[in-house]
């Protein structure tokens, strides 16, 4: 059976890996340290860290994903239902907040096209622009114009105006 490589070329490797000559009799500080460290903070933080963990998975409800249902709005809220005034109060200031976030997004994605994009940003950000100037249009004819004491009752009105004017132009 003819060999397949040189043996003078490729000799074999030793069968046993020998022994790591010790120069001292001392223990090795860095092996010590982390030893210590190991037992002194990693392992009782690991330990609380699983603890913690598996008891979040029991409950599995996050804050920041709390869903509210939908109430009725201040035109639905029957004359002196002042609870229902305060649900529609609520409902309309997390819409609120929503449209900002909203807002806030669409110019952060425009900002970064036109970063990106640089001088030619006119050309190849139009979706971008076009969508935040329909979002802030939008944003405007709802709530711009209401105030520092904004409300879903001086939002309603508003709208109620902007039909009344609306009517008014149609029948003229």
């Amino acid at each position: 059976m003819p060999a397949d490589h040189d043996k003078g070329a490729y000799p074999e490797p030793p069968r046993q890996t020998p022994a790591v000559d010790k120069q001292t009799a001392l223990p090795n500080p860095a092996l010590i340290l982390s030893k210590l460290f190991y037992y002194s903070v990693d392992l009782p933080v690991t330990t609380f860290r699983d603890a913690v963990d598996s008891f979040r998975a029991n409950n599995k409800s996050v804050y920041y994903h709390q869903k509210f249902r939908r109430v009725p709005d201040l035109i639905d809220c029957q004359e002196g239902d002042y609870i229902c005034y305060y649900e529609a109060e609520m409902q309309w200031r997390r819409d609120y907040k929503v449209d900002q976030e909203i807002v806030k997004v669409i110019q952060e994605r425009m900002r970064a096209c036109h970063q990106r994009e640089g001088a030619s940003y006119h050309q190849n950000c139009g979706k971008e622009i076009q969508q935040f100037n329909e979002v802030t249009k939008n944003f405007q004819s709802r709530y711009g114009d209401l105030g520092a004491y904004a409300s879903g009752r001086k939002c309603l009105m508003k709208q109620k105006e902007r039909m009344m004017a609306a009517a008014q132009a149609q029948s003229a």
